[in-house]
């Protein structure tokens, strides 16, 4: 009887956080807009997000650059390993990426340094040329104004060149100094194993290769507690489900976006998403969606028809966090359960 009314009573508690007050319905919105992994390649660069640009539209738009944007540096595969993937292209291409409609590029991933440090501030110095902005390096809080409404991004990943994943306690810290000035906190975590095998959430530490890519589930429900108010993930390269913690969404990983000669894009690889989230300016959601995308010959994306992404994301939210899955609809429309 006491866990029946335990579990009652969360569920009101649920229904009560997805549901506004008429105040919080008029505060100001931001419109939050998200990719997967974005590695690129030196090729058509101008058909790369072509058919897609009509989805990266919001007040924020965020990608993961896993690769570097350098003429110069050496590749850290110089050995010749076959399993041994080095990323990077022409700084002109960063125009590119504004163009698309990017603001926010992050740089907390396993291919930042992949033609060492000057690589690295080489592709700082191109996004910035291009007028967006970076987010996290050890210690980096991306601050921006955006709809009124002031926005805080941090990037996580378990390498020291970005702030640290597995360091939990510090993670918490820098999201409270974040939530000291920013009126809506984004947290994006590079975390998990990789690949086909890994499409769903554990709730364990993983690891890949012999690496330490964190618990992202434990990652994610503590910096939520911590004052983050959307928590985005990506490095699995697959798409994984949607959690509804505490009245945020976590949506764990974004899978690939782009990928030219350089990410797989066959298979559950091939299928990709836009995010699309609307917060209040107290932190609360607004509304949600889900583009469905799928990476074409090249690994380019284009929409999907099929919208296979989101009977994929339902699968997947529904099996691995039941009663706190999001609710996706046939149209892609985010609802937190229960509501």
């Amino acid at each position: 009887m006491k866990r029946l009314l335990a579990l009652a009573l969360a569920a009101v508690a649920a229904v009560a956080a997805a549901t506004p007050t008429p105040a919080a319905r008029r505060l100001p919105q931001l419109t939050f807009t998200a990719t997967g992994d974005i590695a690129l390649q030196p090729g058509p660069v101008e058909d790369y997000f072509a058919s897609v640009k009509q989805d990266l539209r919001g007040d924020v738009v965020f990608g993961n650059l896993e690769g570097t944007l350098t003429d110069g540096g050496a590749s850290k595969c110089g050995g010749g390993d076959p399993n041994c993937f080095a990323f990077r292209a022409s700084p002109s291409y960063a125009r590119a990426l504004r163009d698309a409609g990017f603001t926010v590029l992050n740089l907390a991933n396993n291919h930042a340094l992949d033609f060492g440090a000057q690589g690295w501030r080489d592709t700082v110095a191109a996004v910035r040329r291009a007028g967006m902005i970076t987010d996290g390096r050890p210690g980096e809080i991306a601050y921006a104004v955006a709809a009124g409404v002031r926005v805080a991004i941090l990037g996580f990943a378990p390498y020291p060149w970005a702030n640290d994943l597995l360091d939990v306690p510090a993670a918490e810290a820098l999201v409270r100094k974040a939530d000291r000035w920013a009126d809506v906190v984004v947290v994006y975590m590079h975390a998990g194993a990789e690949g086909t095998s890994y499409e769903h959430v554990t709730g364990v530490r993983e690891t890949f290769l012999g690496e330490d890519r964190g618990n992202p589930e434990a990652f994610a429900h503590a910096v939520v507690r911590a004052g983050a108010d959307l928590v985005i993930g990506s490095g699995p390269h697959v798409l994984r489900g949607m959690e509804w913690y505490r009245g945020r969404l976590i949506a764990y990983s974004l899978g690939n976006f782009v990928g030219y000669h350089a990410l797989a894009y066959s298979g559950d690889t091939a299928i990709s998403a836009i995010l699309h989230v609307t917060l209040r300016k107290d932190g609360t959601l607004a509304s949600g969606s889900v583009t469905p995308v799928t990476l074409a010959a090249e690994g380019i994306p284009r929409p999907d028809g099929a919208q296979t992404a989101l009977g994929l994301i339902r699968a997947l939210s529904a099996r691995d966090f039941g009663r706190r899955a999001m609710s996706l609809s046939a149209a892609g429309a985010l609802t937190p359960p229960g509501g």
